[in-house]
């Protein structure tokens, strides 16, 4: 499976790389032939948080690339330094200019062909006054009756959004894992 992320030369000392499964190892990795330093891809985490207030979700329409116009749950990559809490608390703020009380890991789905693991927690909303970033179009709140469906930019949104509705017309909400190949 190829990557997006294919690394071309040494992060060390620049020399074009090979691509090979080393010796003591069971995958193809950029190994470089001058100073044999091998360069691991790991898949990125994505983080963000499924707001609630009342019977509302907060989605944001996105203003950037892929899938500009769409509709989605506040989130983006994880940075060095952050743990996923602070993560998904940061895209929130960042995406909505959402103020939130975080309530747990709700759902973990494994992006296989995009080397990704996207990471939704459940937070309440502390206030409907949202100032979102450049990033975002607008930050709105839907009833579940008016959730845009078809327009939503992701999946894993899909997906996240399907099992929270589920889950509260039962009143138990579960930590849920799924895989997207």
């Amino acid at each position: 499976m190829h990557f997006s992320r294919r690394i071309e030369h040494c992060p060390m000392c620049g020399t074009r790389v090979e691509h090979r499964v080393p010796a003591d190892d069971n995958r193809d990795r950029a190994v470089c032939p001058a100073c044999g330093h091998i360069q691991y891809v790991n898949p990125l985490n994505v983080v963000g948080t499924l707001p609630v207030w009342g019977d509302e979700v907060l989605l944001c329409r996105r203003n950037i690339e892929p899938r500009k116009g769409f509709w989605t749950l506040p989130a983006g990559f994880m940075e060095l330094g952050e743990t996923t809490e602070e993560g998904a608390s940061r895209e929130t703020d960042e995406e909505a200019g959402a103020r939130i009380e975080l309530q747990g890991l709700y759902a973990v789905i494994n992006v296989v062909s995009a080397g990704q693991v996207h990471l939704f927690y459940r937070a309440r909303l502390l206030d409907t006054d949202f100032h979102p970033g450049p990033e975002t179009i607008e930050a709105k709140l839907f009833r579940e009756a008016d959730i845009p469906w078809d327009d939503l930019a992701f999946r894993t949104v899909k997906m996240t959004l399907e099992r929270f509705f589920a889950d509260r017309a039962t009143g138990q909400f579960g930590m849920h894992c799924a895989d997207i190949r």
